[in-house]
Formats: C-alpha cells, sequence, structure tokens
C-alpha cells in the first residue's frame, strides 16, 4: 500500500532541512539502481546496508552500498548513499576550511560510477552531496564523462545536460562549474584530463562568492544535477551498448581505466575525505574499474592518436555554443 499523499506532504513540511536532504539521497539512490538494472536481463545490485555507532571516536551513521558486477551492460555499477557524522573534520575537508577544523560535522551523499562492458560506452561519475559544520552548510556534486573512445555527438548531449541543470539557477553558473570540473578532473602529472568534463560544484552555500544562493535553492540544484546526470547518460548508454567492438578496444578501455585509479587514488578529494575519516574502505574504493591492464607503454598508438587530443585542450573546446568538430572520432 503507498503513502497517501497528503500524509506525505505532511511528513515532507515537518522534516529538518538535513532530513529533507537524506529523503532525497535515499530516494535517489533507488532511482538510479532501477535504472541501471532495467539495462541488464539478468544482474541486479547488492545492496549493502551498514551502521556505525562512533564508539571510539569513529565515524557515526548509516546508509547503503549498493554494487551490481559481472553485467552484461556494466562491468561494475556503484551507488552508494551515506550519512555519517564525526567530532572533527578531517584534512580533505579543512584544508579548504580550515575556520572549521575541529567541528563537529554531519555529511550525506549519494555517490555512482558506473564502469560499461563495451569499451564505446565511456564511464560516467556523479555525486551529490551535503555537509553541515556547527551552524555552516555547504552543497557540493557534479558529473563527469570518461570515454576511451570518443563519440562527440555523446560529449556535446553531455555538456547540454549540464548546462540544462544549472541554466534555472545562475547566467554563468555552467560556465563557471565547467571550468571548475576540467581543473578539477585533471591528472597534472600526466598533463591530461581524465576525461571530457561536465560539472563541478564544491562549497555551495548562500555565501558563495558569484553564485550564492539560499538552501532552498541549492536544495533544487542537487536534484537538478542528479536528474540531469541520469537522462543523458541513459541517453549515451542506449546510443552505445549494443556497437560492435575488437580486442584492441577492449585492451585500451583496460589500459585507460588505469588513469582513473591514479586519479582516484592520488586526487580525488572524496576518497581522501572517507579513508581519512575512517570509513567503509570497501566502499569507498567500489568506484575502482573490476578489471585493469597495466602496460609501459599504451597498447594502442591509434587509438591514443584519436583519444588524447580531446583530454589536453578539454578547455579550448566549446561544447555548446555550435557543432562539434569535423574530426569525429570512430572506432
Amino acid at each position: 500500500m503507498g503513502t497517501h499523499p497528503q500524509l506525505e506532504q505532511t511528513a515532507a513540511m515537518n522534516r529538518s532541512p538535513a532530513e529533507s536532504v537524506q529523503h532525497y539521497l535515499a530516494s535517489l539512490q533507488n532511482e538510479l539502481c532501477s535504472a541501471l538494472e532495467g539495462e541488464e536481463a539478468e544482474h541486479r545490485f547488492l545492496r549493502d546496508a551498514w551502521e556505525r555507532d562512533g564508539q571510539a571516536g569513529d565515524l557515526a551513521g548509516r546508509g547503503c552500498t549498493a554494487v551490481l558486477e559481472g553485467g552484461a551492460v556494466f562491468e561494475r555499477a556503484g551507488v552508494a548513499l551515506s550519512d555519517v557524522s564525526g567530532t572533527r573534520l578531517p584534512p580533505a575537508a579543512t584544508a579548504r576550511n580550515p575556520h572549521l577544523a575541529g567541528k563537529r560535522f554531519r555529511a550525506m551523499g549519494v555517490s555512482v560510477v558506473v564502469h560499461p562492458r563495451n569499451p564505446c560506452v565511456p564511464t560516467s561519475h556523479m555525486n551529490v552531496r551535503f555537509f553541515s559544520a556547527g551552524d555552516i552548510w555547504w552543497f557540493g556534486g557534479g558529473f563527469d564523462l570518461t570515454p576511451c573512445i570518443v563519440f562527440e555527438e555523446d560529449v556535446a548531449l553531455w555538456h547540454r545536460a549540464a548546462a540544462s541543470a544549472c541554466e534555472p539557477f545562475q547566467e554563468k553558473l555552467y560556465a563557471q562549474l565547467r571550468a571548475n570540473c576540467d581543473e578539477y578532473f585533471f591528472l597534472r602529472h600526466r598533463n591530461e584530463a581524465r576525461g571530457v568534463g561536465g560539472i563541478f560544484y564544491d562549497d555551495l552555500n548562500a555565501d558563495t562568492p558569484d553564485f550564492g544562493m539560499p538552501w532552498e535553492q541549492c536544495f533544487a540544484f542537487m536534484q537538478s544535477v542528479a536528474g540531469q546526470y541520469l537522462q543523458a547518460f541513459m541517453a549515451i548508454v542506449h546510443r552505445r551498448r549494443d556497437m560492435p567492438y575488437e580486442e584492441r578496444q577492449r585492451r585500451y578501455q583496460l589500459y585507460r581505466r588505469g588513469r582513473y585509479v591514479e586519479f582516484n587514488l592520488v586526487f580525488d578529494r572524496g576518497t581522501l575525505f572517507g579513508l581519512q575519516s575512517g570509513g567503509r574502505v570497501d566502499a569507498i574504493l567500489m568506484s575502482m574499474p573490476p578489471a585493469v591492464q597495466w602496460s609501459y607503454h599504451s597498447p594502442d598508438a591509434e587509438l591514443d592518436a584519436r583519444l588524447l587530443p580531446y583530454l589536453t585542450t578539454l578547455r579550448e573546446r566549446d561544447w555548446i555554443g555550435g557543432q562539434p568538430d569535423s574530426h569525429h572520432s570512430r572506432t
């Protein structure tokens, strides 16, 4: 039996801001898992619910890590929901907010990483999160796309979705958050982007310079980001999931996944936050691809020549202002 609409409306009105976010994130995890499962004939998400009591100064909280592995379409898909609190923020958070050092905090969010089997389908990542420390709150999140074989119409679709997520809120928001994404998801030691970008934001609240918004708008923006991610990524999956590919493309996919691992273990603030705060290691590392092939040299110079120009000139490309460039990459 479903919940009566009037009772649900009354419950929503009585929720605190943090409870409203937590309620939304739980429903978002279910929506993401349902959409991804819909692409698989047999495989389903394994849901691992957890709870921690915070004894001995450890994190307290609860959540659910949902993982689908070995699917025909998705080699691994992880959708993690967490809601934790602690006595002091870890260094990954206080490095940007030193005035919050030592304060009790609460952090909640949903993070999704999808590693498709077909190398024509890109890896995707999306995260939306809410933090509070004392009387200070902020939102963060975004989404980005990591192909090993680039189809420019897919990248254009992706960035149009990113612009659509931002457009109702601030006129220049997409341009700034795209620039944030290009800067953040960058492997400095290789001088190349992790993928073809998207949007990324952190520390978003009413006092954010240039783009500050009240709590209600920040919360609405969180929902806009998640909705546009799901719509855009599933459209790309439907385009590419049944495309034929050769063993050389598969080998190259496994090689390029190594770059994903490098970024997540060296630079990703979410990974560092989880490990520094004593989070659940298996859940934190669910973003790792299920199979990676390391080699001293690239296994395919031709596929390198198709991909690397996008990763080294990403910031120069306008994906929504006009037609994609003419040098369309093919398998």
